[in-house]
């Protein structure tokens, strides 16, 4: 059977009291997806036909978010939640009907695997099963379904926690919500589900006792527990980030990247980093971010959406949408915000902020600096304490800094302006017009000393104290620099050997 008879429909209409959120229960996530958006990468390798996700409390958002990640998926409204066997009903009644799978899977187990999605369908599809299910061995399997197997070891039953026996509850094998089922078998069977259990819904688990009972065969496969288990509150999505963050740690290392402290470092699923390069302690790489080789990022760092090319160091500092060349060094305390793009051998260093700027090649920011919406040429030199005075109150405005210029320690840059190629600009400048190339700008105020004005103008402060006592000293310094000026001037009489 080919893969493109593959109904797939997603389970995401339930309310989740638990996470005590505004905020629909499967828009939750982690590693840069929701839960949603896990469920359906892990479906995404099956390149399903049609893909229906049951929506029910708090549609409006997920539904928008469904439009967002996955446009080609259909949002189903299951307007009353009367069970998961009402679901997959009401999904399977807005898609076309056909003669293939279909998989049903719930939205809120975001640690589900491709492999673990795949083994169940080439399962289903080797056996011929008209249903197959993924099933888990636990240690407490209070308040989930069981599968109860025959002699045969094949499964004749799945009952819910309300619904079993003293026998049933003893039994730690549980469901997991992920089948693959003949679709016209199951589009029969949903239509005659009960509600005789204990919370009067429709349970998508008695499709399995309604194919036994006529004679089909029912499957399971078993899988890792983790994969399978559902997000309730807070509490398990913060677990279920670490296993996923673990997972994504690991892949990386094996395919050739050095994570020194794992427990500390974090990664969304989105972000690409190539061999050899290093992730230092408190690294979190978010969204797109793609990492080259022999990058070394953190400790301590935060990028996101950013790309950082090979060799270069970002450590200590805080990126977002920035675009950094190679051997490329930026921190400690580095912040590059959306447009930042650094080219190949800068240097940006302790306390700088570089906004909509491009850096061109070995040029160095080293201290203390603001560059915003400016263009600064290679090789050159940014003072410390340099600031690119960038909005005028309405506007942004844009300045540009030559190749191998040298600007001078607390400048500012007031936009819009031009220093050209090789220039010089003189420490405590305030640049307002353009500087040629080659040239020295000078746009300071000349200084002027008041002498005696703190005496004057602060008596009986400490600074007047010091002042007079400064100049008591230099009084007294200067009379004995005169003595001893006037004694040195007589005539010293050296005795002559008789």
């Amino acid at each position: 059977m080919s893969e493109q008879s593959v109904i797939a429909v997603v389970l995401a209409a339930g309310e989740g009291t638990r996470m005590k959120s505004t905020t629909a229960k499967v828009l939750h996530g982690f590693a840069g997806r929701s839960m949603l958006g896990h469920v359906l990468a892990a479906l995404e390798p099956l390149a399903a036909h049609s893909t229906a996700v049951v929506v029910g409390h708090q549609r409006e958002q997920v539904t928008g978010h469904l439009a967002q990640i996955a446009p080609t998926a259909q949002a189903v409204v299951q307007e009353r939640q009367l069970g998961t066997g009402h679901a997959v009903a009401t999904a399977l009644a807005e898609v076309a009907p056909g003669d293939g799978v279909v998989i049903v899977v719930p939205g809120d187990a975001p640690l589900l695997r491709p492999d673990t999605v795949r083994a169940v369908l080439d399962e289903h599809l080797r056996t011929g099963a008209a249903a197959t299910l993924a099933s888990s061995v636990v240690a407490d399997p209070f308040g989930y379904g069981r599968v109860v197997r025959g002699p045969d070891d094949r499964v004749v039953r799945v009952v819910e926690q309300k619904d079993a026996d003293l026998d049933e509850q003893a039994i730690t094998e549980v469901s997991a919500l992920v089948y693959a089922f003949d679709e016209v078998l199951l589009r029969d069977a949903v239509t005659r589900l009960s509600t005789d259990n204990a919370q009067g819904e429709q349970y998508l688990p008695e499709v399995v006792s309604i194919f036994v009972a006529e004679g089909r065969d029912v499957r399971a496969v078993v899988v890792p527990a983790d994969e399978t288990a559902g997000v309730n509150d807070r509490v398990q999505l913060a677990a279920a980030h670490r296993v996923y963050n673990a997972r994504l740690l690991d892949a990386h290392m094996r395919a050739g990247v050095t994570v020194i402290d794992p427990a500390t470092t974090f990664v969304d699923a989105t972000v690409t980093i190539e061999r050899d390069a290093v992730l230092a302690p408190n690294t979190r790489l978010h969204g797109a971010c793609m990492i080259d080789e022999g990058a070394t990022i953190g400790p301590d760092t935060t990028l996101t959406d950013t790309t950082v090319g090979p060799r270069s160091h970002v450590r200590n500092a805080v990126a977002d949408r920035a675009t950094i060349g190679a051997d490329v060094t930026v921190g400690p305390f580095a912040y590059l915000r959306p447009g930042a793009v650094l080219h190949d051998d800068v240097h940006v260093g302790t306390f700088v902020e570089i906004k909509a700027s491009e850096i061109g090649t070995g040029t160095k920011v080293p201290h203390l600096s603001y560059v915003g919406d400016a263009t600064i040429g290679e090789h050159t030199n940014i003072g410390a304490a340099t600031v690119f005075v960038n909005y005028d109150g309405v506007d942004k405005h844009r300045s540009v800094i030559g190749s191998h210029a040298r600007t001078g320690a607390d400048n500012m840059f007031v936009a819009p302006v031009e220093v050209g190629d090789g220039a010089y600009t003189a420490a405590g400048s305030i640049i307002t017009e353009d500087v040629p190339a080659g040239a020295l700008a000078v746009a300071r105020a000349m200084q002027r000393n008041v002498e005696g004005w703190v005496a004057r103008k602060r008596p009986g402060t400490a600074s007047a104290e010091a002042a007079h006592a400064a100049a008591a000293g230099s009084d007294t310094s200067a009379a004995a620099d005169n003595q001893q000026t006037s004694s040195s001037a007589e005539p010293v009489i050296e005795e002559q050997p008789s």
